[in-house]
């Protein structure tokens, strides 16, 4: 039997920010700190991710996504997350 054709339009992974490289930004008059990255894979093969934060002041507000800022170490935080996720992704059961 033939295995059904599959067409995977992205994958997606979750990057918990080192506390070292977390920045803040801010929306709607609202400071965030950036806590998470999610990258996706794109067909293409390139990568496009999005930082994710909670407000600074607490509370229960929304969980907002901010571009990635164009620095070395984030760069490079992105790629070593998308080989370990291929690592992982390579060896599934």
């Amino acid at each position: 039997m033939d295995a059904p054709s599959v067409e995977v339009s992205a994958m997606a992974i979750n990057v918990t920010i080192p506390e070292a490289l977390r920045w803040r930004d801010v929306r709607r008059e609202e400071e965030f700190e950036l806590q998470t990255l999610n990258v996706r894979m794109l067909p293409d093969g390139s990568l496009a991710a999005k930082a994710y934060g909670r407000p600074v002041a607490g509370g229960r507000g929304a969980y907002v996504s901010f571009p990635v800022p164009d620095r070395p170490e984030l760069a490079a935080l992105v790629s070593a997350a998308a080989d370990e996720a291929g690592r992982r992704w390579s060896s599934h059961r």
